[in-house]
Order: structure tokens, then C-alpha cells, then sequence
């Protein structure tokens, strides 16, 4: 009767692990660009520093750049495409932008200032569903509807700046401490035998 309810409990416990996963999955935050972020110095080359990342919904990207000398343009595929910059979707200038990908797909962005955008000042991110399963994401400009990401509320198509917070990690963290302890305590309790 001990092994069966050993049994059980060890089943429950996976069960619910299995259950509080994706509680334990944080976003991730990535700075474009890495230690270089977002210029035309050294010739960073953005497609390749995006093809080895999977973004997903949910993920946070920050663009650090000196905006005297730069600026970010979300912007469609085609303007992407063709490095054109007149009829942006947003428009970010703060110099440490920080960006929450609020849907699957692609999104484009550019930066404003003449002839950056064709030296290679471009990235597109590939976001995917949280829900779906891991494949590299391509870095073309090929495929996929214009982009669908919301901006947070500060930004404004009109020229102004903004920048979302990082995803709350604390507020995650008040969610896996409660469902951590219920299963250790179910465990602990089925183990015992009560």
C-alpha cells in the first residue's frame, strides 16, 4: 500500500510540475546588437546577431545607442526592405529602448538617420508563440505580415519616445513560490503517508 501511495504522489507531483512549467519560463530581454547595440560603428551585422536568437512573445528587446546619432523606426516590410523611413509605425529616440513583444511574427526596425539603414542598420526579430515549438528563427525580410507588434503607450508614431518596462519578474516569481511550496508540501504529504 506504501509503494502504491509513493506511486501516486510521485505521479502528482510530476503531474503538476509538468502543469506549473511555463509559470517557471521567465521572457528573456536581449539588447540588439549585444555589447555593440544599436550603431553603424564596426559594422555590426544584425541579421546575423538575430538569426541565432528564438524570440518569443513575451521577450523584451532594448536598443542602446547614442541618440544624437541614431534613433529606431518600426517599421513594415516593405519599408524595411527598401530602407525607407517616412512612414514609420513607431518611432523610439531615448537611446535605451526597451521594446516588449506583444505578438507572434515579424518585426522590422530600422534606424531613421540617412544612409544608416543601408549600411546595415536593420534588424528584423522573428518572434514566435510561447506556446510553439523552438525553430530558429530566419532573419529575411522574406515572409510574414508587417509587423504586429504593439508599442507601449509612451511611444508615439508622431516623433515621440518611449520605452516599455523588462517583463516583471517579481510578479512571476509571487506566482512559482506559492505553487513550488503546494508542491513540495503535497509531496512531502504523500510520501508520509497521511
Amino acid at each position: 500500500m506504501a509503494a502504491a501511495s509513493l506511486q501516486a504522489g510521485l505521479m502528482l507531483v510530476v503531474m503538476v510540475a509538468a502543469a506549473g512549467g511555463p509559470i517557471f519560463s521567465a521572457a528573456k530581454v536581449y539588447t540588439v546588437g549585444d555589447s555593440q547595440g544599436w550603431t553603424t560603428l564596426n559594422s555590426p551585422n544584425y541579421t546575423a546577431w538575430a538569426s541565432n536568437k528564438v524570440f518569443h512573445v513575451g521577450d523584451t528587446v532594448v536598443f542602446k545607442y547614442n541618440n544624437q546619432f541614431h534613433n529606431v523606426l518600426e517599421v513594415k516590410q516593405a519599408d524595411f526592405t527598401a530602407c525607407k523611413n517616412n512612414s514609420a509605425l513607431s518611432e523610439f529616440t531615448t537611446g535605451d529602448d526597451s521594446i516588449l513583444i506583444k505578438n507572434a511574427g515579424h518585426h522590422y526596425f530600422i534606424c531613421g538617420f540617412p544612409f544608416h539603414c543601408r549600411s546595415g542598420q536593420r534588424v528584423d526579430i522573428l518572434a514566435i508563440s510561447s506556446t510553439a515549438p523552438s525553430t530558429s528563427p530566419a532573419a529575411s525580410p522574406s515572409g510574414g505580415p508587417g509587423s504586429a507588434l504593439a508599442p507601449n503607450a509612451a511611444a508615439s508614431p508622431s516623433g515621440g519616445s518611449g520605452s516599455a518596462p523588462a517583463p516583471n519578474a517579481a510578479s512571476r516569481l509571487q506566482l512559482a513560490i506559492p505553487v513550488a511550496a503546494a508542491m513540495a508540501v503535497t509531496g512531502a504529504v504523500l510520501l508520509v503517508g497521511f
